[in-house]
C-alpha cells in the first residue's frame, strides 16, 4: 500500500483502480486508539473498575470485599464482604461545583425499602435486617442513646431507596431529590413549584411521549418511501403540505387559546394558567414561523421545479440501493456503543488514583503527575473517533452512490453496493477518513474551549470581550460547517478516483467552484426541500401531541412534553433526510465530473441519467433567462 500511493494522479478514471490512501494517518489513528485502550486498561488495573461497580465508602473501603488499611484514616481496611451496597447519609445534598453527592457514604448489607422517620425506626431496621445505616463506630443499640448519632446517622426521614442495577448504590425511589438537583441546574426557574409541575407533566405523559416519538419515526420512514416512488410530485406536495400544515397548526393553536381563555374563569388553577400562557407563546411563534415560511416559498417558487429531476434520480438510487435507508441506524448503533464505552472509561477515570485524605478526614482518589491529564486525551478521543464514525458513514454512502452513477448497465451493479463500498473503505480508505475527521476535530476543540470559557465567564466579562468570544465561536462554527461540506465532497472524489485526502479535496473544490451557479441553484433548493420535509414531520408530530395532550390540560402542564417530542421528531427526521441530502450532494459532484470530462462523443459517453440531462438543460435555460448563464452553462449537452 505504501508504494502504490499515487498523489500526482489527476485524470478521473471512475472505479478503474483502487489504491490505499493516507496510510500514515491510518497508522496515527491506530496509535491513538491504542492510547485510548491504555487509558481503559490503566484505570481497570488500578482498581477503578471495582470501585465504580461495587462502590466505596468515605473511608476508601470497597463494598463487598476485604480492604487494605489506608494510613491515617480510621475505619479503613475493613472486611465488608457482607455489605455490598453504598448508602449515603444525605443523598439529596448534591455539590454542583464538584459534581458529587456531599454526604458520608457507608457500605450496608441492604437498602431501606421503606421510609424511616425516626432513629428508633433506623435502629429497628438494623436489628431486623442486619443493615446498619449509621457510621461503623456506632452499634445499633447506641442509635437512640449516643449523642453522636445526630451526626453519624442518616438525616431522617430516610427516604425509601432501591439499589441501582449493576452499580450497587442505594438511590431514593422518590424523584423529588432529582427535581431539587434540576432546580439548581436550571437557574432561570425562579419558582421551584414550576419545575416540579414540569417534571410531573413529563412523568404523567410518558406514554404519550413514547407514542409520539414512535410516530415521528414512522413518519420519517413513510417520507423516505414517498421520496423513492413519487419524487416527481414530492416537491410540490411537500410545499403545499407545509403551507397547509403551518396554517392549520397556527389556527388550531389560536382556537385552543381562545377556547381555554373563555373557560379559564371556571378553573382557576396554576396549571391552567401555565397552559394558557404556553398556548399564547406557541400561537404567536407559530404565526411568525408561518409568515416567514410562506415568504420563503413565495420567493423560491420559480426554482422549485429545478429540483424535481434531481430528486427523481436520487429516488432511483434508493430503489437500487434500499439499504441506504437503514444507514443511520447502523451509524447510530456504533456511536451508542462507542459513547457507552467512553462514558464507562470516564467513570473509571473518576475513581482512578491513590487514596488521599481530604480536609474532612475522608478518602478521595486522586492521580498525581502527568497521569492526571489523561482525561484530556480521553476527551479528544471522544471527538475524533465520533467524527471518524460519521466520516465512515459519509464515505460508505459516497462509495455506494458513485458505484451506482458510474455503472452504465445497472444490471451489472454489485449484489449489495453498500457492502462493496464498506469493503473498499476498510481495504483502502480508512486513512483518508481518519485525516478528514482529524481536521474537523482540530476546529471543533478550540470552539468547545471558547464556549466553555464563555460559560464560565458569564456575567463577569465586559461587553467587548463577550462580543469577541461570540464572534470567534461563530467563525469557528462556520469554518467547521464549510470543512464538513468539503470533506464530504473529498470523500466522494476519493471513492471515484482513489486519491489521497488533500488531492481529493483540491479536485472537489475546483469542481465545485467551476459549478458555483449549479451548486447555488440545485443544492440550496434541494436542501430547502429536505428542510421542508423535516418541518412537515415536526409539525405533524407536534400537532398530534397538541391534540393528545389537550385532553390532560386540567391536570398536566404539557410545555416540556411537547418540546421533548418536537426535538426528538426533528432529530429523527434529520437522521433520515440527511442521508437523502448526502445522496443528492454525491450525485451532483458525480454529474459535474461527468459533464467536465465527457461530451457524449464515442469513447467519452456520458454516465448520467437521461432525466438528469433534461434537468441540467432546464437549469441552463432558466439561468440564461435570468441573465446569469454563461461559461460551462452555455455548452449544449449531447445525449449518450
Amino acid at each position: 500500500c505504501l508504494f502504490s500511493h499515487k498523489s500526482s494522479k489527476r485524470e478521473w478514471k471512475p472505479l478503474e483502480d483502487h489504491s490505499c490512501t493516507d496510510v500514515p494517518w491510518l497508522l496515527l489513528f491506530i496509535l491513538f486508539c491504542i492510547g485510548m485502550g491504555f487509558i481503559c486498561g490503566f484505570s481497570i488495573a488500578t482498581g477503578a473498575a471495582a470501585r465504580l461497580l461495587s462502590g466505596y465508602d468515605s473511608y476508601g473501603n470497597i463494598c463487598g470485599q476485604k480492604n487494605v488499611k489506608v494510613e491515617g484514616i480510621v475505619n479503613s481496611g475493613l472486611d465488608l464482604t457482607q455489605k455490598k451496597y453504598v448508602f449515603f447519609l444525605d443523598p439529596c445534598n448534591i455539590d454542583l461545583v464538584h459534581q458529587k453527592i456531599k454526604s458520608i457514604a457507608l457500605c450496608v448489607s441492604a437498602c431501606p425499602r421503606k421510609e424511616l422517620k425516626t432513629l428508633a425506626d433506623i435502629q429497628k431496621f438494623a436489628e431486623t435486617n442486619g443493615s446498619t445505616l449509621c457510621s461503623y463506630e456506632l452499634q445499633p443499640s447506641e442509635y437512640t442513646t449516643d449523642p453522636r448519632a445526630a451526626k453519624l446517622c442518616p438525616k431522617y426521614p430516610v427516604p425509601e431507596s432501591a439499589p441501582i442495577p449493576f452499580f450497587h448504590r442505594c438511590a431514593p425511589v422518590n424523584i423529588s431529590c432529582y427535581a431539587k438537583f434540576a432546580e439548581a441546574l436550571i437557574t432561570f426557574v425562579s419558582d421551584s413549584s414550576v419545575l416540579h409541575r414540569l417534571i410531573s407533566g413529563v412523568m404523567t405523559s410518558k406514554e404519550i411521549i413514547m407514542g409520539l416519538c414512535l410516530l415521528s419515526l414512522v413518519l420519517s420512514m413513510i417520507l423516505m418511501v414517498i421520496i423513492r416512488y413519487i419524487s416527481r410530485v414530492l416537491v410540490w406536495i411537500l410545499t403545499i403540505l407545509v403551507i397547509l400544515g403551518s396554517l392549520g397548526g397556527t389556527g388550531v393553536l389560536w382556537w385552543l387559546y381562545a377556547k381555554q381563555r373563555i373557560s379559564a374563569g371556571a378553573l382557576e388553577t396554576q396549571i391552567a394558567k401555565d397552559n394558557l400562557q404556553a398556548l399564547l407563546i406557541y400561537a404567536i411563534a407559530a404565526t411568525v414561523f408561518t409568515v416567514i415560511m410562506f415568504l420563503i416559498v413565495l420567493i423560491m417558487r420559480k426554482r422549485v421545479a429545478l429540483t424535481i429531476a434531481l430528486f427523481h434520480v436520487a429516488g432511483k438510487v434508493f430503489i437500487h440501493l434500499p439499504l441506504l435507508v437503514f444507514q443511520p441506524f447502523w451509524t447510530f448503533f456504533v456511536l451508542i456503543l462507542f459513547w457507552a464505552y467512553w462514558i464507562t472509561v470516564l467513570l473509571f477515570l473518576g475513581t482512578t488514583g491513590s487514596p488521599v485524605p481530604n480536609e474532612e478526614g475522608f478518602v478521595e482518589f486522586r492521580m498525581a503527575g502527568p497521569l492526571k491529564y489523561m482525561w484530556w486525551y480521553h476527551v479528544v478521543g471522544l471527538i475524533w473517533i465520533s467524527e471518524f464514525i460519521l466520516a465512515c458513514q459519509q464515505m460508505t454512502v459516497a462509495g455506494a452512490v458513485v458505484t451506482y452513477y458510474f455503472t452504465r448497465e445497472k444490471r451489472n451493479l454489485p449484489f449489495t453496493p453498500i457492502l462493496a463500498s464498506v469493503n473498499r473503505l476498510v481495504c483502502y480508505h480508512l486513512g483518508t477518513v481518519a485525516k478528514g475527521s482529524f481536521i474537523i476535530t482540530l476546529v471543533k476543540i478550540p470552539r468547545m474551549i471558547l464556549m466553555y470559557i464563555h460559560t464560565q465567564l458569564k456575567g463577569k466579562e465586559n461587553a467587548c470581550a463577550r462580543c469577541m468570544l461570540k464572534a470567534c465561536i461563530c467563525c469557528l462554527w462556520c469554518l467547521e460547517k464549510c470543512l464538513t461540506y468539503l470533506n464530504q465532497n473529498a470523500y466522494t472524489a476519493t471513492a471515484i478516483n482513489s486519491t489521497n485526502f488533500c488531492t481529493s479535496a483540491k479536485d472537489a473544490f475546483v469542481i465545485l467552484v467551476e459549478n458555483a451557479l449549479r451548486v447555488a441553484a440545485i443544492n440550496t433548493v434541494g436542501d430547502f426541500m429536505l428542510f421542508l420535509g423535516k418541518v412537515l414531520i415536526v409539525c405533524s408530530t407536534g400537532l398530534a401531541g397538541i391534540m393528545l395532550l389537550n385532553y390532560q390540560r386540567d391536570y398536566t402542564i404539557w410545555v416540556l412534553p411537547l418540546i421533548i417530542v418536537c426535538l426528538f421528531a426533528f432529530l429523527v427526521a434529520h437522521c433520515f433526510l440527511s442521508i437523502y441530502e448526502m445522496v443528492v450532494d454525491v450525485l451532483f459532484l458525480c454529474f459535474a465530473i461527468d459533464t467536465k470530462y465527457n461530451d457524449g462523443s464515442p469513447g467519452r459517453e456520458f454516465y448520467m441519467d437521461k432525466v438528469l440531462m433534461e434537468f441540467v438543460e432546464n437549469s441552463r435555460k432558466s439561468m440564461k433567462e435570468a441573465g446569469r448563464g454563461g461559461g460551462a452553462e452555455g455548452r449544449e449537452l449531447k445525449p449518450m
